[in-house]
């Protein structure tokens, strides 16, 4: 099936008593099981509403297996606390989300687990990497400067090595890119995103081909009762029926958008990989299917960049993104604040770059808000 039937049908469990063509919602936390092959309760990730939600993100995604958790924090960390151990070292590519960041250097090393920061290109991943290096963690589109990793070329250095490759696919989304073909073992979402599309719930999840690795999260997850509820379960079901038509639409907007910023006398830099002066673009053709919703942009100062967030009128600042409007950060002193200063700047992400996430409005109205917001 194609992507935008398997957002539709993979999983749906139909309301058998009542006729409805949609999963019902089981708000339960006491489910009889007399007669099944399993017990089933909430934290055991194996009801009604998570397991759908499972079985079509396996499907998006080509996993063999996944789960859904209380948010992508919580995947996160469930990738670093239940995959490794004292002794291990991790190499992160440059400029992840901050909340990542700050998860990393304040917490990995109280647990004995070291850790590389390296540019995301493929020599200097293998460079960083040594004889106690168990995992490889990116980012692709990275957030907020959406550089791009070529992740066949990273999962064909770490296969054969026994390193662990995991990224984070959020930015991409599982319409646009499926790490899992080209080698990469676990890819985690944050789904408040672009997975739940309407701002209005909190979540993660985790897929992998491997069935041990599976087990594994399955044993971690339940233990520390990272799970979704199953009303917000309920709500990413409805949400993953649309995610291939939002994708479009946030993808065809973008392009526009950043094109228009890419001319515009008072933006000194865009980045998007749809566009063809992005060093990711060749890259970013080969192995996703579209450019994506998110740009970032550089404007004239710190001051403008504020002025232009006051004059915003219908984007929204907001920390967040995916959505189905369209919202704008200053990840500077939003979500990548916890990076000390040095390091911001040394990356570029300094308080003249604003982010956005582009909606699904008219395009010829975002970009009218932008034009009287930039002055």
């Amino acid at each position: 099936m194609k992507k935008s039937t398997q957002a539709v049908r993979a999983g749906t469990r139909h309301d058998k008593n009542m006729g409805g063509l949609n999963t019902p919602l089981l708000a339960s936390s006491a489910i009889e099981y007399l007669d099944d092959s399993e017990v089933r309760y909430p934290r055991y990730f194996n009801t009604l509403n998570h397991d759908v939600v499972a079985e079509k993100m396996s499907a998006l995604e080509l996993a063999e297996a996944g789960l859904v958790t209380s948010s992508g924090m919580a995947a996160i960390s469930g990738i670093f606390f239940g995959l490794l151990t004292r002794g291990d070292h991790i190499v992160f590519t440059e400029g992840l989300y901050g909340g990542t960041h700050a998860l990393i250097v304040k917490e990995l090393e109280r647990f004995g687990i070291t850790y590389s920061f390296t540019a995301t290109d493929v020599k200097s991943i293998a460079n960083a990497c040594g004889p106690d290096t168990r995992m490889i963690y990116v980012e692709s589109p990275s957030n907020p400067l959406l550089t791009i990793v070529d992740l066949a070329a990273v999962a064909a250095f770490a296969k054969p090595r026994g390193i662990l490759t995991v990224i984070d696919n959020t930015f991409a989304s599982p319409i646009l890119q499926n790490p899992l073909v080209p080698g990469f073992d676990l890819v985690m979402h944050s789904g408040t995103k672009y997975l739940g599309g309407h701002s209005d719930l909190c979540c993660g999840v985790l897929v992998t081909r491997s069935d041990e690795l599976g087990e594994r999260f399955y044993f971690l997850q339940n233990s520390t009762g990272a799970i979704l509820p199953p009303q917000d379960s309920w709500l990413l079901i409805r949400s993953l029926k649309t995610l291939n038509l939002r994708m479009e639409r946030h993808c065809r907007n973008a392009l526009q958008i950043a094109t228009w910023l890419e001319d515009h006398p008072r933006v000194s830099e865009v980045y998007y990989p749809g566009l063809t002066s992005h060093p990711g673009h060749e890259l970013t053709k080969r192995q996703c299917r579209d450019f994506g919703g998110m740009l970032s942009f550089r404007v004239e100062s710190p001051g403008h960049a504020r002025a232009v967030l006051r004059r915003l009128q219908l984007i929204s600042f907001a920390e967040s993104l995916g959505g189905v409007e369209s919202l704008m950060t200053l990840p500077a002193v939003q979500t990548h604040a916890d990076i000390p200063l040095k390091e911001r700047e040394r990356l570029g992400i300094c308080e003249s770059l604003l982010r956005l996430s582009v909606g699904i409005e008219t395009v010829d109205d975002i970009i009218a808000d932008l034009e009287q917001a930039l002055g």
